[in-house]
């Protein structure tokens, strides 16, 4: 029989990162002892830590050969193929070791993880739950449970359940960090903070903690400490896009003209993902030429439908919409199902006067999301183009776009009073130079953080005096089943996000629509003087026109800024603004709302 502190002295070497000596040593016990599988299996761990992950699957699936009734076994190659990405042999996997061994808490966890991972929340959470009644005291089987429900959305119960695995087990850093992370998807950024910081207190290191910290500075208005956080994220792992993303918006609206650079330093040849999203970048920053060049580049190399899809995007951008339809439509018959791809295509093929042939394409996926605000607002151009009846239906806009003057809230003497005390407020968060990278706004800023969420008495004051005029909103759009606006009408509406938006020399916002909306808004916390020009109608609300030119398609019903005015109309309707051409801002609040069910 073999020594066994020889394995795990090999064990050993291996977990300090010596992972030739360790494989040296392993490979002279199997010599000593052919066939021996935890010998076999220990070098499988070691080439999976070496990172070696197809000899590690070899000599894992071996040792499971000479012996498989070792639960470990089974839940360690479950690990190895769940990093692997193949979480459905995963998941089997991890069945196997709790077979073997019931009361295997890492695998019970690891199976609910790759459950969530393959969209099998339901399966997940009802495992999980089960584990929770098993080991109640146990703060990572809380935490898997939060994770199941967290990543079906349910963030409120989410936080009740990381709470709760607090709560048993307060030494348990990870909850700690994942309970922040949460709060800051709420937008809760000083209970975030609070959190976060703890998590690292406790010894948290690494990316996911970097970038839930630059998230939740970004709300808290802290952008140098948002910055060096994302960098850090960054800098731990160059090939994360989200946290790429992120770091390029904040250097953007920062001012930052190689916003990009971190993108690009990592966009090595194998890297598509991270090449396209640099090309992204250079488009949404305007750039149209270098995101032609890139693209183009991108293509000689590597015909694919994606980077057709985002050269047709580019070429849409510059006013040459038969020749991005040329450049896309061999992307969308080899991508049909491609929603992202679909949708360029109907783009492009409403401002070439295509609406016969974008009709199709827009009511496949009107199938596949009733509800989606962007496909809608494709529909109606559709409609508008070829004078279907549809279009009066879904834009009319004396029933559907309406204005009202919002009444001062108990606790303030008028609207102006409030409005001054928010415009106040607003200046304060107003710091960024740029207009966000990846929004319709133009020469401005945008807050950081949710106005639901803000402290600050004033914005909450102008916050809850929108609920009034939202829920007339509703009463007047009734419950009409055939229309698509009023038959979500099943209960109050629920301001889903709130923020501002301050308009500068030239600002304005390119037309568009809100794709998590049901209804929209716009409310004028300040406006310039200009705003009176009824003829050049600078800062208006306009609506009708798309973000493409499209044959007839221009602007029909104007809404003209006035403090204390707030616009609503559904989240499908195209909707931009004319531009401001003084010094003094144009100050807004705007919302989305959903539905609730009775």
């Amino acid at each position: 029989m073999r020594p066994q502190h020889e394995l795990a002295r090999a064990y050993q070497l291996s977990q300090k990162g010596k992972h030739v000596q360790a494989e040296r040593l392993c490979r002279r016990l199997l010599r000593q002892y052919p066939g021996d599988a935890p010998a076999t299996h220990l070098l499988g761990l070691i080439n999976s830590n070496a990172g070696n992950v197809r000899d590690a699957e070899r000599f894992m699936r071996k040792s499971l050969q000479l012996d498989s009734r070792v639960a470990e076994f089974h839940s360690n190659l479950a690990n190895l193929l769940r990093r692997m990405g193949r979480c459905e042999e995963a998941a089997t996997a991890y069945r196997n070791a709790l077979k073997l061994d019931p009361a295997n808490k890492p695998a019970a966890i690891g199976r609910i993880r790759a459950l969530a991972e393959l969209g099998r929340f339901a399966d997940a959470e009802k495992e999980a739950r089960a584990l929770t009644k098993r080991i109640p005291l146990d703060p990572e089987a809380w935490s898997a449970l939060a994770m199941t429900v967290r990543d079906q959305g349910r963030l409120d119960e989410a936080e009740a359940l990381y709470r709760r695995a607090v709560r048993v087990g307060p030494g348990y850093a990870a909850a700690h960090h994942n309970l922040g992370s949460v709060l800051c998807r709420l937008d809760r950024a000083e209970e975030a903070l609070e959190c976060l910081d703890r998590a690292r207190e406790m010894g948290v290191r690494g990316y996911e903690l970097e970038f839930n910290l630059g998230r939740t500075y970004l709300q808290l208005y802290r952008f140098d400490d948002a910055e060096r956080a994302f960098a850090a994220a960054v800098a731990d792992n160059p090939r994360a896009s989200d946290a790429q993303i992120n770091l390029a918006r904040v250097r953007f609206m920062r001012g930052d003209a190689d916003f990009a650079r971190d993108i690009r330093a990592a966009a090595c040849d194998d890297d598509r993902e991270l090449r396209a999203l640099y090309g992204i970048m250079l488009r949404r920053a305007g750039d149209l030429a270098g995101a032609e060049n890139h693209f183009r580049d991108m293509l000689a190399r590597e015909d694919s439908p994606e980077v057709r899809s985002a050269l047709a995007e580019v070429l849409h951008e510059q006013g040459l919409p038969e020749e991005a339809r040329v450049v896309v439509l061999p992307a969308v018959e080899a991508r049909p199902d491609d929603s992202v791809i679909v949708e360029n295509v109907a783009a492009i093929l409403l401002a070439c006067g295509r609406a016969t042939e974008a009709m199709p394409y827009i009511q496949i996926q009107r199938a596949r999301f009733p509800h989606g605000q962007g496909w809608i607002a494709y529909e109606a151009t559709a409609a508008r183009i070829l004078g279907m009846d549809l279009y009066e239906e879904l834009y009319d806009y004396d029933w559907l776009a309406r204005t009202y003057d919002i009444e001062a809230p108990q606790g303030w003497s008028s609207v102006d009073e409030l409005n001054s005390a928010v415009l106040d407020a607003l200046n304060e968060r107003h710091r960024l130079k740029v207009h966000p990278l990846d929004q319709s706004l133009r020469n401005g800023s945008q807050t950081a953080r949710s106005m639901l969420t803000d402290p600050h008495p004033a914005i909450r004051a102008i916050v809850a005096a929108f609920e009034e005029p939202l829920q007339s909103y509703r009463r007047t759009i009734g419950t009409t089943r055939n229309h698509i606006v009023s038959r979500r009408n099943t209960g109050r509406a629920r301001i889903t996000g709130a923020w501002s938006v301050q308009l500068r020399r030239d600002g304005f916002h390119v037309n568009h629509f809100h794709p998590e909306g049901w209804i929209s808004s716009a409310y004028y916390v300040s406006a310039p003087e200009e705003v009176r020009d009824e003829e050049r109608k600078p800062g208006w609300l306009k609506f009708g026109e798309p973000c493409f030119p499209a044959p007839g398609a221009t602007p029909e019903r104007f809404v003209q800024p006035r403090p204390g005015r707030l616009a609503l109309f559904p989240s499908y309707m195209w909707h931009g603004t004319n531009p401001i051409k003084g010094d003094e801002p144009r100050t807004t609040i705007a919302f989305d709302a959903l539905p609730t069910l009775k």
